[in-house]
């Protein structure tokens, strides 16, 4: 499972990369991940949408992009909702309350993705949205976590992670201000 330190920090096309370079080794690579919220979808061979990260990521894997690769897709409509896509078809349109009250029946939905991914593939390569701090944040104490074996759960943030020491600690002064460049005359 690949994590970043933030949203948009290159977490997607690490994935891609390493999908290629494994792909150019013989293996058949695919890429997983569980929920994306974007309203860039890629339309899949079969007529699904996934986001479309997942697309370019099943092409570096030189496989057709599938629905099981991104089997919940959130498209945003609003400030605090969200057109629920599971598994590349419109399923409801949902409230980020009401979407917390599905996570559970979509979560056997999601497992089964990711087990028909697995065994079709020799590398599972799974990309999570969020690092574990802003996803204690933004999903109210706990973090879907799928482990190797494919088992679910929904562990707290603590026990998921700890922080480093360093990070609890007040910053230091050469990380509070950004470096300046000498400009030429």
């Amino acid at each position: 499972m690949f994590q970043g330190t933030g949203s948009d920090v290159g977490k997607s096309l690490i994935v891609a990369g390493l999908a290629r370079v494994l792909a150019d080794r013989g293996l058949k690579v695919r890429p997983f991940k569980p929920q994306n919220m974007s309203n860039n979808a890629a339309v899949t061979t079969d007529g699904g949408e996934i986001g479309r990260a997942q697309a370019l990521q099943a092409r570096a894997a030189r496989t057709p992009p599938s629905v099981h690769m991104n089997p919940v897709l959130l498209k945003p409509q609003s400030e605090i909702g969200a057109q629920v896509v599971v598994r590349g078809r419109i399923r409801a349109t949902a409230k980020a309350a009401a979407y917390q009250q599905m996570k559970a029946e979509l979560m056997p939905l999601v497992l089964e993705s990711f087990a028909q991914l697995k065994a079709e593939a020799d590398v599972v390569l799974g990309e999570d949205g969020k690092p574990i701090d802003e996803a204690e944040e933004n999903y109210g104490g706990s973090v879907l976590i799928i482990d190797r074996s494919g088992q679910a759960s929904n562990v707290p943030h603590e026990a998921t992670a700890e922080k480093p020491a360093e990070a609890n600690a007040a910053p230091s002064p050469a990380r509070k201000t950004k470096s300046k460049t000498k400009k030429s005359k």
